[in-house]
């Protein structure tokens, strides 16, 4: 599993890294800022989560 950003999608809300702390962080404007790409055995709920909490779809999981 990856998680892919659309950065240019992103505004900032935070849900992401507020719910995925470990997957997700923000830069200094609070944009979603991806720290691991390749999701973890066991973190794949969390990554969903982000992907599914986010307001603008910036954050797609692709399943590979």
């Amino acid at each position: 599993m990856r998680i892919r950003l659309n950065q240019s999608a992103c505004v900032g809300h935070g849900r992401c890294y507020e719910l995925a702390p470990e997957l997700f962080s923000d830069d200094e404007h609070g944009h979603c800022v991806i720290e691991v790409a390749l999701v973890p055995e066991g973190m794949e709920g969390q990554a969903r989560r982000g992907e599914a909490n986010c307001p603008e779809g910036a954050i797609e999981i692709d399943e590979d």
